[in-house]
């Protein structure tokens, strides 16, 4: 049984060793992804490097994700590096306030007009919610407010508003620098770090394309004010990134799990791609073994449709990266054969189809689900004839043949789609089917006389043409 739902790892100091990163694509990785929050240009120039040569080697297309920065609100840096505010102090924040001034008192912020955001009453929450301050009253620029739940507080650590509300615009100068680098390093997906409206998935789709950009634009949901204009977000993006380290600060731990389920429901519904993401084996950082509550928590995202599910500082900067990988393949495995049979289905039997490949495609999955068939094989421009296909539950793998490596890195992020390398230099259709026949089973994923469904279209080269499915029976080599 092939794993379906599809694991994105992140690149960082851990998987620098070319070895630990061969035996990471041996271990199930799909989709690679650079953190530009973290190093310079030249070191994800070095990794995407490394990381494009190494999969060669392996002889498989890994997907390349560059996930911008972002206007993550921190506080600056203190005197002696860290505090520990208790609750009842007062403590103030100060846009103002020189960069490595902080005291017990109060400490700078890189973000000179927050306290235009603030009123009396809100509460800011530091450090990933563990720390809370309320806002007294603001004067100035400086914000007064009483410590209420204590800690301590170290250099940079971020700050958010309890229900959100914080005006920081999506995209920084540094971010429309790494727009650029993402387009000159050819990356497979740009992720856009909190998003507050489409308009700002608009912009940095622009800003990507006019760079030379073409990669997926991924929009990260850790803003209250996301989740609030989701659908319109997610209509003008091509990946959804349920992000749950900010988002969970942000609406509240306890919401976090339903709101999840949405987005990923929702997600699926709008025939677009979700990814799932954050501390979900974070315990891996410093463990060989994920705990069961980590477990639990992956398999859950799997079985409700996620296309994939995201390492961070697991692989990034842990010392079991490749362990890591291993986990999250074992459990994505062992929770798709736990999902509901699909059976018969009647999903969209009411719909009018707007486009011939997405129509082609519904058929398929109809055709697929009501017989037995061992595979569907698409001849693939862009892979989104795939992509329909992969929005409905199936148990069948969906394989993407297409002669362009840009195709099968983007594919390799779609549920249940499986890239294969392909060159269409037949001129009949016997022949044709003998090719594709002949590929599948020397890769042993069919048998003779298996019965599979194959699409394609009439104008070779061109995207969105895919026009006619056959079932056909797999045919042993002449």
């Amino acid at each position: 049984m092939q794993r379906r739902t599809k694991i994105v790892a992140t690149l960082g100091p851990a998987t620098d060793d070319r070895k630990t990163l061969h035996k990471m694509i041996e271990a199930g990785l799909d989709v690679a992804r650079l953190n530009f929050s973290h190093g310079g240009a030249e070191d994800h120039k070095r990794r995407a490097a490394a990381l494009r040569s190494t999969a060669r080697d392996c002889g498989r297309d890994i997907g390349l994700m560059g996930d911008l920065q972002g206007p993550k609100i921190r506080v600056t840096r203190f005197r002696e590096h860290s505090v520990e505010l208790s609750n009842g102090d007062a403590f103030f924040l100060d846009g103002q306030l020189g960069i490595e001034d902080g005291t017990e008192q109060g400490v700078g912020v890189a973000f000179d007009t927050l306290h235009e955001d603030l009123s009396s009453g809100d509460i800011l929450l530091l450090n990933d919610g563990m720390i809370a301050l309320e806002v007294d009253r603001i004067k100035g620029t400086r914000i007064h407010s009483t410590v209420v739940t204590g800690g301590i507080l170290s250099d940079h650590k971020g700050i958010n508003k309890k229900g959100g509300g914080l005006s920081a615009p999506a995209l920084t100068d540094i971010d429309r620098q790494n727009i650029r680098l993402a387009a000159k390093l050819e990356m497979d997906f740009l992720a856009v770090s909190f998003v507050r409206s489409a308009d700002d998935v608009v912009e940095a789709r622009e800003l990507f394309q006019k760079a030379g950009g073409h990669g997926l634009i991924v929009a990260k949901i850790e803003r209250t004010e996301a989740v609030d204009n989701i659908d319109s977000i997610v209509d003008a993006a091509d990946v959804v990134m349920v992000a749950r380290g900010d988002l969970g600060v942000e609406m509240g731990y306890a919401e976090l799990t339903g709101i999840q389920k949405r987005l990923i429901r929702l997600t699926r519904t709008k025939f677009k791609v979700v990814i799932t993401a954050t501390q979900m084996m974070e315990s891996m950082i410093a463990n060989p073994v994920p705990t069961r509550a980590e477990v639990s928590d992956v398999s859950n995202a799997v079985m409700d449709g996620s296309d994939a599910v995201m390492l961070s500082g697991e692989t990034a900067v842990g010392k079991y990266p490749v362990e890591a990988i291993r986990a999250m393949n074992e459990v994505c495995t062992g929770a798709e054969k736990h999902q509901l049979p699909v059976g018969r289905t009647s999903h969209r039997l009411d719909d009018y189809f707007q486009l011939v490949d997405e129509a082609i495609a519904m058929a398929v999955m109809y055709t697929a689900n009501h017989m037995k068939v061992k595979a569907i094989i698409a001849l693939t421009e862009s892979g989104s004839t795939t992509l329909w296909m992969s929005r409905i539950r199936s148990d069948i793998p969906i394989y993407a043949f297409t002669p362009h490596e840009a195709t099968s890195r983007r594919v390799s992020i779609y549920r249940g789609v499986f890239p294969v390398s392909f060159e269409l230099t037949a001129t009949d259709m016997r022949t044709l089917y003998r090719d594709v026949f002949e590929s599948l089973l020397s890769r042993e994923l069919v048998e003779v006389d298996d019965l599979v469904i194959f699409t394609k279209g009439d104008s070779e080269g061109v995207t969105g043409s895919t026009n006619a499915m056959k079932i056909l029976k797999v045919q042993a080599p002449e």
